[in-house]
């Protein structure tokens, strides 16, 4: 269920919402300013043998600091378009069930964001081979009453981003523990502004990977993001079942490009290996 906020919570969330409104006019300004890859905030189908690829905003899929635009997926799908020879058009999205919906849409080819190969996933879509691994963490903050273990996490609250892998196993962790978890999907905010949302006390603790909440969770000293939720899972990108050609090409190249040390020193980079 999505997650409902209190009036007396507004005013975090209102910063936090401002936050994602604050990234989208930066890409705006880029665009304006410069030749940037990113091209619009509103997505519309490029046509012709333009790739749109639309790609969650993140410390590790895609950022932005200063003029610099990084990111592990985004610098890895930059390097195989340039060796396969392929053009994209990058479409930056706050919340996945939006590039989901703009994916079934048709207004993208390729959905990138904090997604795991899971049957939710391969049944719906096609899911190329996994980019590199990762696996959910709880964020809380640290006090007398945090969750060390995620047998306690029975009736309590818990916040994780629209479609996130974790929901079935949090479903089944609740079953095993014999007490409900109150899993509240968010399909405003991606796993980045739940982080902020705990650090802010707009809720009480999230599940997102492990990647995003070690690096924004660097910014908040008061969080804890060392409790486990789940198995290392791959994280593959998502493309619409139609687009079959696409996929085998992606996933050709997404194994040749893994054997290379460009590859190597993208996981070093951003701290996977």
């Amino acid at each position: 269920m999505k997650a409902l906020f209190s009036p007396k919570r507004k005013t975090p969330a209102f910063y936090v919402a401002l936050l994602a409104v604050v990234v989208a006019l930066m890409f705006m300004l880029k665009q304006c300013s410069s030749r940037s890859v990113f091209h619009s905030v509103e997505a519309s189908p490029s046509g012709g043998d333009t790739i749109d690829v639309a790609v969650e905003y993140s410390p590790l899929l895609l950022y932005r600091y200063d003029d610099t635009i990084g990111g592990l997926n985004y610098d890895m799908i930059r390097l195989i378009a340039s060796r396969e020879g392929l053009t994209l058009k990058f479409h930056p999205v706050t919340a996945i069930p939006e590039a989901l919906d703009g994916l079934d849409k048709g207004l993208y080819d390729i959905v990138i964001g904090d997604l795991a190969g899971t049957a939710y996933f391969q049944e719906r879509y096609i899911v190329t081979e996994p980019v590199y691994i990762d696996r959910q963490v709880l964020v809380q903050i640290k006090d007398s009453n945090m969750v060390r273990s995620t047998l306690d996490l029975g009736g309590m609250d818990v916040w994780v981003p629209a479609n996130a892998s974790v929901i079935n196993r949090l479903s089944n962790l609740s079953a095993e523990i014999g007490d409900s978890i109150m899993v509240h999907e968010d399909a405003e905010y991606g796993a980045e502004q739940l982080v902020m949302l705990v650090a802010t006390g707009e809720i009480e603790r999230a599940v997102v990977n492990e990647t995003v909440a070690q690096a924004v969770g660097a910014d908040y000293p008061q969080l804890d993001v060392g409790t486990r939720v789940s198995f290392s899972q791959f994280q593959p990108w998502i493309l619409n079942k139609n687009d079959s050609v696409l996929a085998q090409r992606l996933n050709t190249a997404i194994v040749h490009f893994k054997l290379t040390p460009e590859y190597k020193e993208l996981l070093r980079r951003y701290s996977l290996r």
